[in-house]
């Protein structure tokens, strides 16, 4: 059986994926339960705890909010650490400090308990076509087992190195986003008092050398129509990932000014009242 704990904004498709494609019992645990009664139209099952996942399930997926959540479905009370059986493997989709990852993945191994972090880049769209990017970081001999349900839901696979290579690949990516999208908002401002047109200013933008994934997604797609929706990478979301970057700056002992610059506008949007937003919100408080 397959388990899988978080099925929220980008666990509730990659999930269908894995029931639709795997030929495996899937069962899923989630606090919501919404997304669990949509699943279940895709044969998902709904398991009552953590604890019925860990005891019944041979690879476990998480895709969880943050920390607090993954410290407590690991190592908490009735948790996987306690309940799942030596041999088996967790598979970490979520945005985790790199330093964690590392802790949770030694506290496993020592009871025979396979842990890899797999974080997940690109869209919900992208969730949905079963097109995301997977960052992973794991021991070699263990991304054979689990790379096949990898395939069901992603368009690309790489392995970064060791446990917590492929958080830190996933918190550098988002830390290197947060600064494009901000630069992409500040444009948008000028071109905006400069009277031209914001979509036609943005596609010719994406014709030269300030391309990139941040003006043609976040740009075309959020802050030209100025759309902003609620269940999609919100500033809070934001704000916590920006956390774990700075973590990252501080061991390197690097002083990462573009990045304070864009955790700066995701605060002031916070403080606007745009904390559940999509996190190109930013661009009304330039």
């Amino acid at each position: 059986m397959i388990g899988f704990i978080g099925v929220g904004v980008m666990g509730e498709p990659i999930c269908r994926h894995i029931a639709s494609k795997s030929g495996k019992e899937v069962r899923a645990y989630d606090i919501k339960p919404e997304p669990l009664e949509r699943l279940k139209a895709n044969k998902v099952k709904v398991a009552e705890s953590v604890r019925e996942v860990a005891e019944k399930s041979e690879i476990v997926f998480l895709s969880l909010p943050g920390a607090p959540q993954v410290k407590e479905v690991c190592v908490g009370r009735a948790s996987l650490l306690i309940h799942q059986r030596p041999g088996t493997y967790i598979v970490d989709l979520g945005t985790t400090p790199v330093g964690l990852t590392r802790d949770l993945e030694a506290r496993f191994s020592a009871r025979g308990i396979h842990f890899m972090d797999a974080p997940v880049a690109r869209t919900r769209a992208a969730a949905e076509e079963g097109k995301l990017s997977v960052m992973v970081g794991c021991r070699e001999n263990h991304l054979p087992r689990v790379k096949p349900y990898l395939e069901m839901f992603a368009a690309e696979i790489t392995r970064c190195g060791p446990p917590g290579a492929g958080q830190a690949m996933k918190i550098i990516n988002n830390m290197i986003l947060f600064q494009n999208v901000l630069a992409v908002a500040e444009a948008l401002a000028v071109i905006r008092k400069l009277g031209l047109d914001p979509a036609k200013a943005l596609e010719t933008l994406s014709k030269g050398s300030a391309d990139s994934f941040a003006l043609r997604h976040h740009g075309m797609k959020a802050m030209v129509p100025n759309e902003f929706p609620e269940k999609a990478f919100s500033v809070e979301y934001a704000l916590k990932d920006v956390s774990y970057a700075l973590e990252i700056a501080k061991l390197a002992k690097i002083d990462l000014t573009g990045l304070k610059n864009a955790k700066a506008a995701l605060e002031k949007a916070a403080a606007a009242g745009h904390t559940t937003e999509y996190f190109p919100v930013i661009s009304k408080l330039v």
